[in-house]
Parts: C-alpha cells; sequence; structure tokens
C-alpha cells in the first residue's frame, strides 16, 4: 500500500530509545493508508530525560493527532495524559495516546488488546475458556485484564516472583472474583496458554513450561516476535496445538492503533 504525503497528513510519531530496529512505523503507515486514514507513523528517538519536551514540542504542532511509546517511555509517559484507559489506569503505564477533544492527551495500552486479538485471529475462543498466563509484567499484566474483559472463565497467573503475580491477582480479583487467581506454571487442563514473558528471545533460553504437558486440545500463544519460530511455539506445533506467535500480536496491534486513533474522530 503506497503512503501518500500531503498538507492534511496527519502524524502519529513513536517515541522511544533506541529506535533505530523499530519497524513499526512502516507497518503502521501502510495499514493507515490502507485503511484510508491520512496519517503517518514515523519513528524519533526520544533519550531518557528528554520526553518532556518532546511531548510539549508535539502537543503544539496541530497536525499530530498522537504518538505511541516504546521502552523506556511507557511508565513515564502515564503522567502526560490527563485522561487514560481503565486498564493503563490500574498498571501505571501508556502505549499509545491520542488527543481529547480539548487538546490534552489520553492513555491506553495496547498490549493486551492486541495480544487478545491475534489469539482470537488465528483460531482461539477465549469466552468461557481456562487461561493460562505466564509472566506478570507489563505485558503479561495487560493479557490478564483483556483475557477476562473478552470473557475468560478463569485466568491463572504464573510469575516466577510470585509476589508480582500476588499483587496483580489481589488488584483485580474486586471486579475479577474467582475468575483470576495466582497458578502454577503446569498447563493441564487449560484451553489457552499464553507466554508473556520474555524467554523465547534469546538463543538456549529455556521454555516458559514443560511440553510434554502440552495438549492438542490446547491454543498457545507467545509474545515473542521477530525471533522466528520460538521453540515454545516449536513445541506446540509437535503437540498438535494451534498458535499465534508474536508476530501474529505484532500484525494485530496495527488494526488495535487504527482503531484507537480513530475513535478519537467520532
Amino acid at each position: 500500500m503506497t503512503v501518500n504525503l500531503n498538507g492534511r497528513t496527519r502524524l502519529y510519531p513513536l517515541l522511544g530509545d533506541p529506535i533505530i530496529y523499530a519497524r513499526s512505523p512502516d507497518w503502521l503507515s501502510k495499514h493507515m493508508a490502507k485503511r484510508g486514514m491520512n496519517m503517518i507513523s514515523l519513528p524519533l528517538e526520544v533519550p531518557e530525560g528528554a520526553l518532556e519536551t518532546v511531548i510539549a514540542g508535539l502537543a503544539a504542532t496541530r497536525n499530530v493527532d498522537g504518538f505511541s511509546l516504546t521502552m523506556p517511555h511507557k511508565t513515564a509517559g502515564y503522567a502526560y495524559c490527563a485522561t487514560v484507559s481503565e486498564t493503563s489506569r490500574m498498571l501505571g503505564v501508556v502505549a499509545a495516546i491520542r488527543r481529547n477533544k480539548d487538546g490534552s492527551w489520553h492513555g491506553h495500552t495496547t498490549d493486551g488488546d492486541a495480544f487478545v486479538k491475534a489469539q482470537i485471529d488465528n483460531g482461539a475462543t477465549i469466552q468461557g475458556a481456562r487461561v493460562l498466563v505466564l509472566g506478570a509484567g507489563g505485558a503479561g499484566s495487560a493479557i490478564v485484564i483483556s483475557m477476562l474483559e473478552a470473557g475468560a472463565a478463569e485466568v491463572a497467573v504464573h510469575d516466577v516472583d510470585t509476589a508480582r503475580a500476588q499483587k496483580l491477582v489481589a488488584m483485580l480479583q474486586p471486579k475479577a472474583g474467582a475468575r483470576v487467581h495466582v497458578g502454577s506454571g503446569d498447563p493441564t487442563g487449560f484451553d489457552v496458554v499464553s507466554n508473556a514473558t520474555p524467554m523465547g528471545m534469546a538463543e538456549g533460553d529455556p521454555l516458559p513450561l514443560d511440553p510434554a504437558r502440552l495438549t492438542a486440545r490446547m491454543f498457545v500463544g507467545d509474545v515473542v516476535a521477530g525471533h522466528g519460530e520460538t521453540e515454545l511455539i516449536k513445541a506446540a506445533r509437535a503437540a498438535g496445538c494451534r498458535t499465534a506467535d508474536g508476530d501474529a500480536m505484532v500484525v494485530a496491534v496495527l488494526d488495535v492503533m487504527c482503531d484507537f486513533v480513530q475513535e478519537a474522530w467520532k
């Protein structure tokens, strides 16, 4: 899809450091063009400590409709949002920001929505499912929330840092009740197994679970993208599982981001 630039083109930059490996601005710009949006994303290398200055400049630039954030700005960016989604409020992080009608910023974290969409797009059924989420960091926490919002009957959270998993569950239980609880790394009995840990990014990483416990009735998803077929996905496919790898999440986030931006245009 060809991206055409003109004086009416809206801007939606990606802020991060380092930024040289980022491919999402190209993918998002082409996806925006495919959806008929006269908007582009472009990478901005913003070092830690310079975020306030850059955001002030973006706020003053009238054809900037928002921006996305990557490391190390997802937590720091929260402070510049006048309003945030419920997920961002609970987690204290933002990944996507758009303008409110009054010119202030509204923030949301897209990781959970994109991951769940990738699972569903590749054949998973979340409604009524028993879900195991491995990892309770930023991505894992967002995924747990999105799984609950998508109608999962049960979400078990496992993290090698048990206190972190317990903190997440304690935060969610007042609303979700017994549907969310701390679990183990054993996938036995679950319908959907989701890896939200970085295991698989480096060669030689151990698997986040025992692959012998995977069965063909399970759907296995992985957040690790850009590293080819991870050992977890390879083991899941060998067991007959349907899968969605991290690259599927990258594809799904394009629609999630476009939907997020266009919501402000209504």
